[in-house]
């Protein structure tokens, strides 16, 4: 086991020299583009090499938007093609899907419109292999598409690569012996065409597919390999994908603490280099390590870690697409459990009538007027029943109904919302920081501008809030808890000095349910008072307690810090908002302070929860 910790241990002590190499690099180009002609600058930002480019994808993106503004002017189609195709690359690394696909996409139309069959395939290998994890059939179809336009040009260079990416797909899709084949074929071409680069990449691919058929031992020669070559040649990223590579192979020989270990280093790496979906993978991993050994508290720390790197944009989209799915699966439950009853009604209707009839039957002559009678007023009491039941049944349906239109309404704003409104505010921040890190400003406007993009980032979260409530016809304690704790683990973050305690008493009804309104009422407040006690307070602890006390609901949030005369003070809009939200909540509130004594905000006695 020692040997086999050896190369990570190397790996980590030479990876931020080489990461420091890479931004070095960059910046250098960038200090030194000015001084050259456009079309010179054009070409020195399209050679930029692959594992430089993905050693600093921020500082990347911001050259090849230059590039794209440059090969624009100068009508270059072809390089606007082949920056188009490495914006892909980047927002692949950044996750952000839809950029990724639509700059492939740009790239492939640039290319068969100059009849480009080699640059298309290359962009077809790439677009495909972008959608492994959603849409496997059109991911094997564009993939191979693009290899058979390399084969028709018989250029081997190119289609090393795509043989590569073609071979993890089918590992994904559980064809191992052709993913092997087509790995280890491409790792062939790596060896013949001296390529140092797509060496490591080559070897850690081989791995995959073993390790994938639990043949962990290979596995573990061909990761030590790539070790060797992207340590050589100074490849960050690749050095962090073998941490994972290595740890993914521990962790099936149930070593966890030897793979959670690899874990933590990639991770590390992962953040430093801003590969946000392989930080992301590896907490996921590291959580599920934990829960196979059995300490449930550590998997719950890194599940947070996960689940936090998770909440995205896309996630929120998804999280409409599946609410949509619950409506239309709610409805259709509830219908037909509507049908069922009318169908009871109806055979209940036909017992009644049946034995109405042998009554009449045995009863005679004699009891033909008392039976007539008896019979009219029993047709029409269950005539009533019936007609009351199908008002019921009416009702729920129109009920039904309006709350699947309501929560159309609810999508479509926040769809809107999102869309727009976020968008803009994301556009804003992208602007201020290009005007903080592209021009040299006085120190005053930079403080300005923090200031600006400061606000602008609170104003997204607050969108986000507001969407998230607006997703939800009803809130439960579960949601409140996990969005609160979110809210918490932030501030907990970005203020070391202050410590702070979140907890739900184990006698809370964890199936009560508030409206989205209420929810998002009883969210503000703890936020505002936490906030309040961050900016004003001087608080070393700030407590949030929620907990029950005869079967009412009640919320305590308390701090340590300076207080203030409540008969001296004017309320701000912090104190005005959480009276405002007490008073929509129909809820008593007591704010209790004085100077040096800190400060107690209690809700209670909720009315309609």
């Amino acid at each position: 086991m020692k040997k086999i910790l050896l190369v990570p241990i190397a790996l980590l002590l030479g990876f931020y020299s080489f990461s420091q190499t890479q931004v070095r690099y960059l910046d250098s180009l960038g200090q030194t583009l000015h001084s050259l002609s456009e079309a010179n600058q054009l070409q020195a930002i399209n050679k930029i090499p692959y594992d430089k480019f993905v050693g600093d994808v921020r500082t990347s993106e911001n050259l090849f938007f230059k590039g794209v503004d440059l090969a624009i002017k100068l009508e270059d189609s072809t390089t606007l093609g082949d920056i188009y195709l490495k914006l892909g690359q980047i927002y692949a690394y950044k996750e952000n899907f839809e950029k990724r696909t639509e700059y492939v996409l740009k790239s492939i139309k640039i290319y068969e419109s100059l009849g480009k069959h080699v640059k298309a395939g290359i962009a077809y290998g790439q677009l495909g292999y972008n959608l492994k994890y959603s849409d496997m059939e059109n991911a094997l179809r564009y993939m191979r598409k693009g290899i058979k336009l390399l084969e028709q040009e018989k250029n081997t260079t190119e289609i090393d690569p795509l043989y590569d990416n073609y071979g993890i797909v089918l590992t994904i899709n559980k064809k191992r012996d052709s993913a092997l084949f087509y790995t280890k074929k491409s790792l062939n071409l790596k060896k013949k065409l001296k390529d140092s680069v797509g060496l490591g990449y080559g070897y850690a691919n081989v791995a995959t597919v073993y390790a994938d058929d639990n043949k962990l031992e290979l596995a573990k020669i061909y990761i030590d390999s790539s070790s060797a070559v992207r340590t050589k040649i100074k490849d960050s990223y690749g050095i962090a994908v073998n941490y994972t590579h290595l740890a993914d192979v521990l962790l099936k020989q149930n070593l966890f603490s030897d793979a959670i270990k690899n874990y933590q280093i990639s991770a590390s790496l992962a953040k430093k280099g801003k590969y946000k979906g392989l930080e992301r993978y590896c907490y996921e991993s590291i959580s599920n390590a934990y829960v196979q050994m059995n300490d449930y508290k550590q998997a719950y720390l890194f599940g947070k870690k996960f689940q936090t790197l998770k909440d995205s944009v896309l996630n929120i989209e998804t999280s409409n697409k599946v609410e949509q799915l619950k409506i239309e699966f709610e409805t259709e439950k509830k219908e037909n459990e509507i049908l069922l009853q009318r169908a009871d009604l109806a055979e209940k209707e036909r017992d009644i009538s049946e034995k109405n009839s042998f009554i009449l039957g045995l009863a005679g002559l004699a009891a033909v007027i008392s039976l007539l009678g008896f019979l009219v007023y029993n047709q029409q009491k269950l005539k009533n029943k019936q007609l009351k039941k199908e008002g019921e049944l009416k009702e729920a349906l129109v009920k039904i109904e309006t709350q699947n239109h309501l929560q159309e309404q609810r999508l479509r704003i926040s769809r809107d919302l999102h869309d727009n409104i976020g968008a803009q505010l994301t556009f804003i921040i992208s602007s201020l920081d290009n005007l903080k890190y592209g021009f040299k400003l006085p120190d005053n406007l930079n403080v300005k501008l923090e200031t600006i993009s400061q606000f602008t980032t609170s104003t997204i979260y607050e969108l986000r809030d507001t969407i998230w409530a607006m997703n939800k016809s009803e809130i439960s304690i579960e949601d409140l808890q996990s969005r609160i704790s979110n809210f918490i683990e932030k501030a907990n973050t970005s203020s070391d000095a202050i410590n702070f305690n979140f907890q739900v008493n184990k006698e809370v009804n964890s199936n009560k349910l508030f409206t989205s309104v209420q929810g998002m009422n009883i969210y503000r407040i703890i936020q505002e008072a936490v906030n309040n006690a961050l900016k004003y307070a001087n608080a070393t602890v700030i407590d949030v307690q929620i907990f029950s006390k005869n079967d009412d609901f009640e919320l305590i949030i308390t701090d340590n810090g300076t207080g203030f005369n409540i008969k001296d003070v004017t309320d701000g809009n912090g104190l005005q908002n959480i009276k405002k939200r007490a008073h929509d909540l129909n809820a008593k509130l007591d704010i209790i302070s004085s100077e040096n004594q800190g400060t107690k905000i209690h809700v209670y006695k909720f009315e309609n929860t």
